[in-house]
């Protein structure tokens, strides 16, 4: 896995989490949902990158 895949993941991750509990705080059904999106393409991305690195 490359750096910049494990930061573009990680930020994904991140963002993605913040994006959700801000909507749910703002009571902010659509933010909440791209938050949630965001957080699982951070996730399915370091899937990914996984089974990469087991095929090296």
């Amino acid at each position: 896995m490359s750096l910049g895949d494990k930061l573009e993941n990680a930020k994904d991750k991140v963002v993605g989490a913040a994006k959700d509990k801000l909507g749910e705080l703002r009571d902010d059904k659509g933010q909440q949902a791209e938050g949630k999106a965001q957080n699982a393409k951070g996730k399915a991305g370091d899937a990914a990158e996984d089974v990469k690195d087991k095929f090296k």
